[in-house]
């Protein structure tokens, strides 16, 4: 190959190594200026404190009007009923769990430390109030004639 053919087809790798430089030099700025957190999530059962496993641990951003962002991010609870996620900005966070046979849970929590620890406590479903059902606590409206 010919020192000419040789650095045009370095000239061509040029822009590509810079843009990837320039990416990398941005994304390590980005990076050092917002601080991130380490969630550890402990899911248990409210009426015995036993781990919960296969829970369902999603997390949406919200925006500072209290609505929530688009995208987020789910995770499972291990057989100790542990989740951890790593790299989570610091601004209010919307964690919903979810669990087969449990009521589900959500709470926004404001992430401002560098490792949070979250305890979330499922409850089993409350009863469904019927109409069809006698309720001899509740009062009965009486009705003029």
């Amino acid at each position: 190959m010919t020192r000419k053919a040789r650095l045009l087809k370095m000239s061509g790798m040029r822009p590509v190594l810079e843009f990837f430089v320039v990416g990398l030099l941005l994304g390590a700025a980005a990076f050092a200026q917002e601080d991130t957190a380490a969630l550890n999530f402990l899911v248990i059962r409210d009426y015995s404190d036993k781990p919960i496993r296969n829970a369902s641990v999603i997390m949406h951003p919200v925006k500072k009007d209290g609505k929530q962002s688009r995208g987020g991010l789910q995770i499972k609870t291990d057989a100790d009923g542990k989740a951890n996620f790593d790299g989570v900005p610091y601004g209010k966070l919307r964690i919903q769990v979810l669990a087969q046979g449990f009521q589900s849970f959500g709470e926004d929590y404001d992430i401002n430390k560098p490792t949070m620890d979250i305890t979330i406590r499922m409850k089993r479903p409350a009863g469904q109030y019927s109409i069809y059902s006698d309720h001899p606590d509740e009062k009965k409206d009486e009705k003029p004639q």
